[in-house]
């Protein structure tokens, strides 16, 4: 099952809660942990500031605030030192048809709930190497997939050698290195869903390939039908896109039973001459790859 949360920050509505220390109460456990995996906590952070906000986006599962650090980083105006709100995180929790509870959520990162990576489709499993691999943000801005698009339908590419070809309306063409490294298809080895981070089919054979013209899919050519087309496109001028899960080991944060749910992330934001221009955004697709059915469910 599919959930899909859309999310957008407009600083100048928000009130933030200041962090006092405080430790979190571990929810009581009522049942056995049910199977993790190995991984370590994801690390990475990096800067959204395309607009006039700079926001530290990470991939653990939290946002803004400084990893182990009680001070937060998204400013706006940008360059102002004004921070304007502390952190946020997603929360998510239910029971199961046996009335066991279902966690994942963070407040501080005192302890972990979240892992990178997909889980498999049929068993909501990882390990170590599947969640390292997707510790990262997949940059990507909408003007270069429009400038690639450009680019291949006035027939600049060598399908056969995927390489460039050069005219006068794009010298010195470089294909975006993203482009070629975009993570549209899971590992079906490890039992994943072939089809990850969204693209643009052009051949609509079901395979990434840039060499025949596929892309990271923003609907720049406004195709997606939003009555009956439920894949998630890419949005904003800037997007980040990442994939975490909450099966990746214990949860250190709450103490509860994981859910198995797989998260795919986007936070993004928009150059703009108006209010939207201090705003930024987060889109959350929320697919549970466990057995059961969460009851009460909370988000």
């Amino acid at each position: 099952m599919k959930i899909y949360l859309f999310i957008v920050f407009f600083p100048c509505y928000i009130i933030s809660q200041n962090y006092g220390g405080e430790k979190y109460k571990h929810v009581k456990k009522t049942s056995s942990v049910e199977k993790a995996g190995t991984c370590i906590p994801p690390s990475q952070s990096t800067y959204l500031e395309t607009n006039n906000v700079r926001a530290l986006i990470h991939t653990a599962g939290n946002l803004w605030q400084v990893p182990n650090q009680n001070f937060s980083q998204y400013e706006v105006p940008k360059n102002s030192g004004i921070m304007a709100v502390f952190t946020s995180a997603l929360w998510l929790g239910g029971v199961d048809v046996n009335g066991q509870l279902k966690l994942a959520a963070l407040r501080y990162r005192e302890g972990q709930d979240y892992w990178t990576g997909p889980l498999s489709v049929n068993s909501a499993l990882t390990d170590s190497d599947n969640c390292e691999k997707y510790d990262q943000h997949f940059i990507t801005k909408q003007d270069e997939i429009i400038g690639f698009n450009s680019w291949y339908e006035q027939g600049l590419i060598d399908a056969s050698e995927g390489t460039s070809k050069q005219n006068v309306f794009f010298p010195n063409y470089k294909i975006p290195q993203i482009i070629k490294d975009w993570p549209a298809h899971g590992d079906i080895s490890k039992g994943q869903d072939y089809y990850l981070a969204p693209f643009y089919d052009r051949n609509e054979n079901g395979i990434y390939e840039w060499e025949n013209g596929d892309y990271p899919w923003y609907d720049f050519k406004r195709e997606k039908n939003c009555t009956s087309d439920r894949q998630v496109s890419l949005f904003g001028d800037e997007n980040f896109w990442w994939v975490m899960n909450d099966k990746g080991n214990i949860h250190t944060e709450t103490g509860a039973d994981p859910i198995g749910m797989e998260i795919r992330a986007q936070a993004f934001a928009f150059t703009t001459n108006d209010e939207v221009n201090n705003m930024t955004f987060y889109n959350y697709e929320l697919i549970n790859r466990g057995t059961q059915t969460l009851y009460d469910t909370y988000f």
